[in-house]
């Protein structure tokens, strides 16, 4: 009887070592189960939203013949941009109040500005403007060959949410008068731009419709110009040709939605809008 009594012991034993070894092993397939997973978790990209608007404001002169800052500023906050490209911007000239319309803009839309001068004009300086909810890190003037006026381009350099690296941002506004100026404008700002290793959007009033020579390098890659159907961007009140553009190059993989906008009366040009969804990994690092 009692040899009996310690085989039951033993098998008692026995049995409850292999629960303890059954319960390290759940616990240790958990650990490893539950570590992967953070890893994954870790690497899934986050979506992240940009709105880029461009929009011509003619000096703010509606087509009512009314300088109204307000107005303009009403239409913007409306699209809600984080980066903002403005044409025929004027700085203290005297058709527009001699008023600084980029300084006024950003105060009233809470975003920095840059301008950037094509000539004196009225008392001030005539030109163009960006607008940007993102520190603006650095700002380039790139000077373009003249056609009927002095021309620029004007680059800013922000980092966005999301990306890693920094993002050009810059505005364009080209000659209107004759295509070949508009192709030496085009082919100096490409040159100007050439060494950017991060991603680029250019925006503004191109003044030549997809057809133009000036447009044929940034049908090429890697640039992309954003199509929006068939909509027309001048004149504002009845739209017949496509002028206004937003270009990209370098982007990490996106989806797009490119509008142009039914307002009428704030400026002779409609404004265009891209919201740009695009996803990035979290982080380059991999978790220890």
């Amino acid at each position: 009887m009692k040899i009996k009594a310690e085989n039951q012991s033993g098998r008692f034993t026995l049995e409850r070592s292999k629960q303890v070894w059954l319960c390290l092993l759940s616990l240790f397939v958990m650990i490893l189960v539950g570590g992967c997973r953070t890893s994954m978790d870790y690497w899934q990209k986050e979506q992240h939203t940009l709105r880029v608007v461009s929009y011509n404001i003619k000096h703010g002169r509606g087509m009512d013949g009314v300088v109204d800052l307000n107005r303009i500023a009403d239409v913007i906050r409306k699209l809600d941009p984080d980066l903002l490209a403005l044409q025929e911007v004027d700085k203290f000239c005297e058709r527009s109040g001699s008023r600084d319309i980029a300084k006024e803009l950003g105060e009233m839309l809470n975003m920095e500005h840059s301008f950037g001068k094509f000539m004196d004009y009225q008392g001030g300086e005539y030109g163009m403007a960006v607008l940007s909810r993102f520190p603006i890190k650095e700002s380039y003037r790139h000077p373009l060959p003249d056609g009927a006026e002095p021309r620029c381009a004007l680059e800013v350099e922000v980092q966005v949410d999301g990306m890693r690296s920094p993002l050009s941002f810059v505005g364009i506004h080209n000659d209107w008068t004759n295509e070949a100026i508009r192709v030496k404008q085009i082919d100096a700002l490409l040159t100007a731009i050439q060494d950017r290793q991060h991603p680029i959007i250019l925006a503004g009033d191109f003044n030549g419709e997809r057809s133009d020579q000036s447009m044929q390098p940034l049908q090429m890659a890697p640039w992309t110009i954003l199509g929006k159907g068939d909509e027309k961007t001048f004149p504002s009140d009845d739209p017949r040709v496509e002028i206004d553009f937003i270009v990209l190059r370098g982007f990490p993989e996106s989806s797009i939605e490119h509008d142009v906008i039914d307002e009428k009366v704030a400026s002779d040009h409609r404004p265009i809008l891209a919201s740009i969804t695009f996803t990035e990994p979290v982080s380059e690092n991999i978790p220890l």
